[in-house]
């Protein structure tokens, strides 16, 4: 056990994680790096240049005459994904701290460090990009000092493209991270930290072990579900799985044992053997709070279950995906899911497409509601079209956040400034050290749920961390907001908001939908309405053709005869003619400004 080492590599989105991993498999002779970010195997991630799973990899490394086993764990950057971050860090006993050495400290680097604190991970800092022109080393150096209050000898400069570096990192790792702790002899205690979905082998689990150890063949069973299993194939993960006859304590890997059904497999679990059970579970992470609700309903009705196997495949690899049936008036049966944030939805989207072939609607997202009638009754609304008629309510609370962001001084004034726009109230703000302050607010969630965060990045350059925690529910002034196409409610489009924003929002969906949606032979009314209050309203024009082409000089009377029997034709076409909205539509919405 003492020449094991489980890392992990944190930092802000974009400061050159997934390179540095690359560098190191690269020295360690584990794989032979053929292009860029070879752990980031899904087509998206290498896209958008974003990380979105974390992944585990095993790599041997010679040092003063010993071999040592590294297990490295690269994680993604992006908020959305901090969950992923949680689950990387409970299997390690120490962290790669990687700072851009460009632009310095910046939020996620700071909400990141501060779990793998929590955690008592050793924190190894590294300074990357250093061979670039804009670096400024001495500055960032100071910063990092601030945040960690470590010598400046410990800091590692380094370039994760050049390989500058690379070595210094890798003796770092061998002495300052501890070895793991645990003890081989005691009963099976494995944390599962991760799983995916192989339509050949059933779903496989990715676990640390902690105490005991575990040979192929073995009975285990799963602690909270209490399942029993036969572990068909143990091994460690390199790039391809590697089988292995026994693991011990300290040991990162897979286990495979024929599992079918998604929902026997918990991220969080404990595994541990049926004959020589442990006593108690392995205190897992943090459960995933979902930010964002939004309808995902398929576009053909009989793709319903094919949907949730989906889904449940999709939740193995993304455990923060939370879902449950709902049906909808006009999109038929679907699934409320849970988001981390705008992006996660996202991902999940294109992910549904590519990897399961499920072409879906997405709603437009928001959050749970108290809706008290008259009578005293108290309901739950997820969606707009669960709301009862506005005659019968008595008031409706909606659910507020404690939010703190944490920036530096010079972005106070257009932090405050968004987050009074979005009904929020201060309740005071700190500085920390230097200059950076964190702000408490009080805001409603449903006003941080569609684009929120996206602001709050682009006016802070990206220097600004949110966190929150749930605080209840509030009485407040809601409505709810219908979109008419052609006198037809489109339910998909039915937003719940506050009366101060409704004829805005409402104004700026007819004007968004009028630019999405494709002109037909009939005219289409777009309408946004309060009740049976219309407040704003946009017509998308007919395509016509032009019949009078034929009509040369003459009486007008001809031309007239011709141009009425057209309308006639129009106004037959648009009362059975639909409307089809494109689903860059329902999108579009999240992103009105």
């Amino acid at each position: 056990m003492k020449h094991i080492r489980n890392f992990c590599i944190i930092a802000h989105i974009d400061h050159g994680k997934s390179t540095l991993a690359d560098r190191l498999l690269e020295y360690t002779k584990t794989i032979q790096v053929t292009e860029g970010q070879m752990l980031d195997d899904m087509d998206l991630e290498k896209e958008r240049g974003i990380t979105i799973k974390s992944h585990a990899i095993q790599m041997e490394y010679k040092y003063k005459g010993e071999t040592y086993i590294l297990n490295l764990i690269d994680t993604p950057g992006h908020v959305d994904f901090s969950y992923e971050v949680s689950r990387s860090i409970a299997a390690c006993e120490g962290a790669l701290l990687v700072v851009d050495a460009s632009q310095g400290v910046q939020a996620q680097t700071i909400s990141n460090l501060y779990m793998a604190i929590e955690n008592d991970l050793e924190i190894i800092p590294v300074m990357n990009k250093c061979d670039m022109a804009s670096a400024m080393p001495e500055q960032v150096e100071d910063e990092i000092i601030d945040l960690l209050g470590c010598k400046r000898t410990e800091i590692i400069r380094a370039s994760a493209r050049t390989g500058m570096g690379v070595e210094e990192i890798l003796q770092a790792i061998v002495e300052r991270v501890p070895a793991p702790e645990g003890d081989p002899d005691a009963p099976l205690q494995a944390l599962i930290f991760d799983s995916v979905f192989n339509s050949f082998r059933g779903i496989i689990a990715y676990f640390k072990i902690i105490n005991g150890s575990i040979r192929t063949g073995d009975k285990v069973k799963f602690f909270n579900t209490g399942k029993e299993y036969d572990a068909d194939e143990i091994g460690v993960l390199k790039m391809d799985f590697v089988a292995k006859d026994t693991l011990s304590a300290g040991n990162v890997g897979y286990i495979m044992s024929g599992i079918k059904t998604s929902t026997e497999v918990k991220v969080g679990d404990t595994i541990t053997h049926v004959n020589r059970p442990c006593s108690n579970a392995i205190a897992g992470f943090q459960e995933s709070k979902p930010m964002v609700f939004a309808g995902v309903y398929p576009i053909e009705t009989e793709d319903f279950e094919d949907l949730r196997s989906s889904l449940e495949k999709l939740q193995l690899n993304d455990a923060s995906l939370s879902f449950m049936p709902e049906s909808s008036l006009a999109l038929g049966f679907g699934f409320r899911c849970g988001f981390l944030g705008l992006l996660h939805m996202e991902i999940v989207q294109e992910r549904l497409d590519r990897e399961f072939d499920m072409s879906v609607i997405t709603t437009v997202p928001n959050v749970q509601y108290m809706v008290y009638d008259k009578q005293g009754n108290v309901i739950e609304v997820h969606n707009p079209s669960g709301m009862p008629d506005l005659t019968l309510i008595d008031h409706i609370e909606e659910p507020y956040i404690d939010a703190s962001i944490i920036t530096t001084t010079e972005y106070i004034g257009p932090i405050m400034t968004l987050c009074l726009d979005k009904r929020g109230e201060l309740v005071k703000q700190q500085f920390i050290s230097g200059n950076r302050v964190e702000l408490y607010f009080k805001l409603p969630l449903g006003e941080i749920v569609i684009d929120f965060y996206d602001k709050l990045k682009s006016i802070s350059k990206g220097y600004a961390s949110f966190d929150y925690h749930p605080c209840g529910f509030r009485p407040s002034k809601l409505i709810k907001l219908d979109i008419l196409l052609n006198g037809e409610p489109v339910d998909a489009l039915s937003t719940l908001t506050h009366v101060d924003n409704a004829y805005d929002l409402g104004r700026r969906m007819c004007e968004k939908l009028k630019e999405l949606i494709p002109r037909q032979q009939f005219d289409i009314a777009i309408q946004a309405a309060i009740g049976s209050k219309i407040i704003a309203r946009e017509t998308i024009k007919q395509v016509r053709k032009d019949v009078i082409a034929k009509c040369y000089g003459g009486d007008v009377s001809r031309k007239r005869k011709l141009l009425e029997k057209q309308k006639k034709g129009k106004k037959r076409m648009k009362q059975i003619g639909n409307v089809e909205v494109p689903q860059k539509a329902f999108l579009a919405v999240l992103k009105l400004d």
